[in-house]
This record gives structure tokens, sequence and C-alpha cells, in this order.
């Protein structure tokens, strides 16, 4: 079997180091990843959001299935280069994929179908629209329409307080792309649900609570995600219910999705909000979580070469998953986000983590000479897991230490302090 994966993150580490386990194992990448590289019979460096050259580079070239990782990737319609060549594709097409890359119509097909969980919200083009809407609103959240990596969506208290500063963004958002979506701003705590779909069926994965703030204590601006945390079936601030309903609007999208015709095969990815009025959807993501697809992939069972062709071939067969708990903290280069430290030199202790009991995944690191330097972005994730969260958040507080550098983490994830100040938030939501 051979396969090929498109992408060069932690994420598709992981992904990478999961299928090498069943097939013969090829890699696009923009970059070199020195492990995916390690991995791979064999790799290609282009640019992989450029559907004519991942074209020209896999031309003549036979693969049983391909799997495309990264948002920009799938926005680009790379699943679609491969199908176009008669390939078995397990991430889905450009149109399917729309449902992360256009925030407007994701909003807009959840309320041609009504699905639970969306909140109020406009979609508007004009500053007038914008400045009359965040006044009857009050606290809003202002996203653009298109992908920003996790950093584009600003809140009211965190990011403006007073009206001018959320028309202001908003205005500037309109003036970049045309619109701004402006909802209502939601209050609870934020949770992972992630699914294999096969264009008809989902089959889930463990839930995971992901971190975006930069610093301890949930402060500072949005990254990508600074690490995150499972806890096998459930997280400690939900319910079963909870559950349950996130995993009914996920049904319900797909179900949407099928019937306008642009069937989804993939990884959908649902962003949630556990709030006092139930679950809310944040946002849907077309392809696993940065880091969350640590946290579930660690700790699935069987073969994930199965799973993408069950899942490309229209008839699902739901994978098992082992109910450790799992903590994941991500390196990043000194300065990170507001000005990193690039090319860098650090250093790994790779037997040093294999004696903490912990997994390094190389993220937006290259090589030079033999050395692995930082370009700017997250640089390496680091993964615990154990029978237990205080077991887990150990072996990755552990694991940090083996590498070296101008590199820094968030040391409060996955810690019992952090997690029982979700568990207290929610119970006093839930008992206003």
């Amino acid at each position: 079997m051979k396969v090929v994966l498109v992408g060069n993150g932690a994420r598709e580490h992981i992904i990478a180091e999961k299928l090498a386990q069943g097939c013969e194992l090829y890699a696009l990448m923009s970059k070199k990843n020195p492990a995916i590289a390690q991995l791979s019979r064999e790799f290609w460096l282009c640019d992989i959001e450029n559907p004519g050259e991942v074209a020209s580079a896999i031309r003549g070239k036979d693969f049983d299935l391909a799997f495309s990782s990264p948002d920009a990737t799938l926005e680009a319609g790379i699943s679609d280069v491969f199908e176009e060549q008669g390939v078995l594709v397990a991430s889905p097409s450009r149109e399917a994929s729309r449902i992360e890359w256009d925030k407007g119509f994701m909003r807009s097909l959840m309320a041609r179908h009504r699905i639970k969980g969306l909140p109020r919200h406009e979609v508007v083009e004009r500053v007038e629209d914008a400045l009359m809407v965040v006044r009857e609103y009050g606290s809003v959240a202002i996203k653009p329409l298109g992908l920003t990596g996790g950093k584009g969506v600003k809140v009211s208290g965190d990011h403006f307080d007073t009206v001018d500063e959320k028309a202001g963004y908003a205005q500037a958002l309109i003036k970049k792309d045309g619109k701004v979506l402006i909802e209502e701003k939601l209050v609870g705590e934020e949770f992972t649900f992630q699914a294999f779909s096969d264009g008809s069926r989902i089959a889930m994965m463990p839930p995971v609570q992901d971190h975006k703030r930069a610093y301890e204590g949930d402060s500072g601006p949005n990254t990508g995600g600074m690490g995150s945390y499972s806890t096998g079936r459930n997280l400690p601030f939900l319910n079963d219910s909870d559950l349950e309903d996130a995993k009914s609007i996920l049904r319900g999208t797909i179900h949407a999705m099928k019937k306008e015709g642009t069937p989804f095969k993939g990884i959908l990815y649902g962003q949630f909000m556990a709030t006092p009025d139930g679950i809310k959807v944040v946002e849907f993501n077309a392809r696993f979580g940065d880091p969350e697809a640590m946290n579930v992939l660690s700790l699935l069972q069987g073969s994930l070469v199965d799973t993408f062709i069950s899942m490309a071939e229209g008839q699902i067969n739901p994978p098992a998953f082992s109910d450790e708990s799992t903590v994941v903290k991500y390196l990043v280069p000194e300065g990170y986000p507001e000005s990193p430290k690039k090319d860098a030199e650090v250093g790994v202790d790779s037997l040093g983590l294999e004696n903490a009991g912990a997994r390094l995944y190389y993220a937006s690191v290259y090589e030079q000479n033999g050395k692995i330097m930082t370009t700017g972005s997250r640089a390496f994730g680091v993964l615990g897991k154990a029978a237990t969260i205080e077991e887990a958040e150990a072996v990755a507080e552990k694991g940090c230490a083996f590498v070296s550098g101008p590199v820094w983490h968030r040391r409060d994830i996955g810690t019992g302090e952090l997690i029982d100040k979700r568990i207290s938030n929610m119970k006093s939501l839930r008992e206003s």
C-alpha cells in the first residue's frame, strides 16, 4: 500500500508515524521535516499550496491513497489534484473544506439546515452595518471569514472594550476582505471534538481541550495552540449529554453537506463552547487539530491506514481508542508569538526523551547542515501519555527539558490547578 501525505508540521509528523506502521509512506512537504523525511520511503519539496506544483511532483507516480492535511492545502484544492489522478483520497475536496475556509458559508449552512448550536451572528459588508451590529450585540466576537491560523478572532473584554475599537477592527477586516463576521460573544469552556467522516456517517475521537493563549493563566495573544490535554472518554468539565449534543451537531452537519451535493469525506473538527445555554459551535475545521491530533492519534488502536481507506471508500470502520490521558505542550521560539527568534539552533536529547517516556513531534523547524533550526512558528510538540492526567502532565513537562536552545513552553497546561479552574468556571456558569 503506497500512501502519500501532504504537510510538514507536528500534526503531520504524528499522522506520518501512524500511517508508516501500515504502509509504504511518501510525503510532499513545503520544507523538510526531518522526522517525516525519516519515516518516508521518498519525499518531495514543493509549494504544497500550489495545485500545479503538486500535480508536477506526483506526475508518473503510483499511489493507492492520499491525505492532504494543512488547512491552506485543502482550500487550494490539493485533495482534488489527487482525485483527478485517480488516487483514493481521505481528505476533503476544496468545496467540502469550504466549511473551514469560509466562515460565512459555515454559518449559513447551519442556518439553512437548522443545525443546533448556532450563535447569533451577522455577515456585513459596510462599516455602517458593522457599527450598528456591535452596538446592538454589545459583547461580540469579530472574525475574518477566511483562514487565519487561529489568530484572527478578537473578542470583547480581551481585545477591545469600546464600540469604536470594535468598529475599527471590523472596518479593517472589511477593507481587507470585503466582509466580516460579527457574532455574539460566547461565554463558557471551549473543547474540540473531532470525527472521521465517510460523507454519510461519522466515527468520533476522544474530546480534547486546546489552549490558544500564549502565556500561563490563559493570558496574552492568541496563537495556533500552546498545548492540549485529553482525559479518556470525556473532559472533566463536561457532562455526557454535552458530548452527545456535540456529536449530534457534527452528524447534522455531515448530513447537510451531503444534501447540498458536497459530501464531506475526511476529518471534521468541531470547536465547541459549553455555555449555560447549551453547546454552541465556535467553528468547524476540515482537518485534524494541531496540537489535538497528537492527543487523539496517540490513543488510536488499530491501523490509521485502514481507517483512512474505509473513510475514503464511503464505508467508515470506526476505530477504537485507549482511555488513557494525554498532555501536549508546545515548545516555541523565544519571543513567540509577537517577535519569535528565527534560524536559531535547537538540540534534541532523544535518549532523555525516551527515558522520560515522552514523545517529541517536529513542527515548524528545518534541517541545515545536520542541525535543527527554528522558523519562528511553533517548534516541537511534546506528548505525555499515562493512566491519569497528573502522570501524563508530569511526563510531558519532564520531556520538555530534553530540548535545548532558545525555546519555551506553557508549564501550566494539563496541571490540576488549571483543570480545576475549568471545572469551577463551568459549574458556576451552569448554576447561574
